[in-house]
């Protein structure tokens, strides 16, 4: 008889697998919590000038290492055979201008990184040169002449202390442009300029300086709720008589429950990356630097620290995250102007009362800005004024001391004079 085979045996059937848990899921503000005590990197832009790695700025003609900027022309120029060249523009070189209403998240350029608290201001080059090395001290120059074959070198690479920006915006004005900008503002003001000032006063004493910035390219979007009025009625009414007579205007108004939403972009912001300049108290007055704002900063080129020969400059000391508060005050502050053009039916005024800003995304390049900039210091209170001058526009503003003396009279003057015209027309009217 053959033999039936026996079914091979089923395999035992494998326990279901039983979910794990880490315990209980978090609420909304641990989830916050946890993101700001480790927020993940975000991407970055490169904008390391490749070609000046080895700290050696050769013009491309001659292969010379003197050059400097030429005002005039915004370009540098070689001192040995006179040639004259610019470095390309960050705009097109990286493609900031392009894809802001499709920024996520906070982009930040690899000069504008964080600054490390231990970070050097000394850099030690070797030149290519001669093999000499030379000692730069980044907190008072970006360039330094090697004293055994006497080329220049310069620091090109972005180190962390906040001294090498991704670009740089070349001075236009020249010192004498600058020069006359100064005296023409300090000129319609000797009226009431203080006896002293006008004494002491050398504009041929300003200087050029670059001013660190970041510059910011935004996509947000902004809701604000509130309530508008609209006028429905007008009146007044008389009470007294003679002497006692007083007149007094009423108004009725509908009142409405208001909410707006817009979303929006923003193109090439510009904020103060300096501490010192960001803060304004009773001895400065340098928060006129943001008075001869807008710079042209879609011409700012790929950083070349021969751009600075010849001017000085101040150090990044603020990184992107101390600066989004303030960037989510502008965005707002832009936002309402933008939902201003649906509120004119409202002609009694419209009063805020919340507000919210979504930045859904942010790109954020620092930039070296040129400034031409005369200081004085008040010896009377030790207040410090400053005249700036937009070295790309010619923009001017600025504060000069003025005299107390010659205030109280001229509005003791303007006070009686205006008290005369008003009773020579009571006289006529009675």
């Amino acid at each position: 008889m053959a033999e039936t085979p026996e079914a091979p045996e089923a395999p035992e059937a494998a326990e279901p697998q039983q979910p794990t848990f880490d315990g209980p899921p978090l609420s909304l503000e641990e989830e916050l919590a946890a993101a700001r005590a480790e927020p993940e990197p975000g991407p970055s832009i490169d904008t390391v000038n490749e070609s000046l790695r080895d700290g050696l700025n050769r013009c491309p003609k001659c292969g010379s290492t003197d050059m400097q900027l030429r005002g005039s022309t915004g370009q540098l120029v070689c001192l040995f055979c006179r040639h004259e060249w610019q470095e390309a523009r960050v705009e097109e070189e990286f493609g900031l201008g392009e894809g802001i209403d499709e920024l996520d998240g906070t982009v930040v350029a690899t000069g504008a990184g964080d600054i490390a608290a231990d970070a050097a201001d000394t850099l030690t080059f070797k030149c290519e040169s001669c093999g000499a090395e030379v000692v730069v001290d980044t907190a008072h120059a970006l360039n330094a002449r090697c004293h055994w074959c006497r080329h220049t070198l310069n620091v090109n690479q972005q180190i962390p202390n906040g001294a090498v920006p991704d670009a740089v915006l070349p001075f236009k004005l020249t010192k004498d442009e600058a020069t006359a900008k100064i005296r023409e503002f300090a000129s319609k003001r000797r009226l009431f300029a203080h006896r002293r000032f006008k004494k002491e006063f050398v504009p041929e004493n300003v200087l050029g300086v670059y001013l660190p910035y970041l510059v910011i390219d935004a996509r947000a979007e902004s809701q604000y709720w509130g309530k508008g009025e609209v006028q429905t009625r007008r009146w007044t009414e008389t009470t007294g008589s003679g002497d006692n007579k007083r007149t007094t205007t009423y108004y009725a108004a509908d009142v409405y429950q208001l909410a707006r939403q817009v979303a929006f972009t923003v193109d090439d912001l510009t904020m103060e990356s300096s501490s010192e300049r960001s803060q304004v108290g009773p001895e400065n007055t340098n928060n006129i630097i943001n008075s001869i704002l807008p710079f042209d900063t879609k011409n700012a080129v790929k950083w070349n620290s021969s751009y600075l020969v010849g001017f000085s400059s101040e150090k990044r000391n603020l990184n992107v995250e101390a600066l989004k508060p303030k960037l989510e005050d502008q965005l707002l502050s832009i936002g309402r102007s933008e939902v201003r053009g649906s509120l004119g039916r409202f002609d009694r005024g419209v009063r805020w009362e919340q507000e919210q800003i979504d930045v859904g995304g942010s790109r954020w390049v620092a930039m070296y800005l040129p400034v031409w900039l005369y200081s004085y210091q008040q010896e009377s209170n030790g207040l410090l004024h400053y005249i700036a001058v937009n070295a790309r526009t010619g923009e001017t503003m600025g504060s000069i001391p003025v005299s107390q003396p010659k205030l109280l009279l001229a509005a003791f003057t303007v006070g009686t004079f205006l008290e005369g015209i008003a009773g020579a027309i009571l006289v006529a009217t009675a």
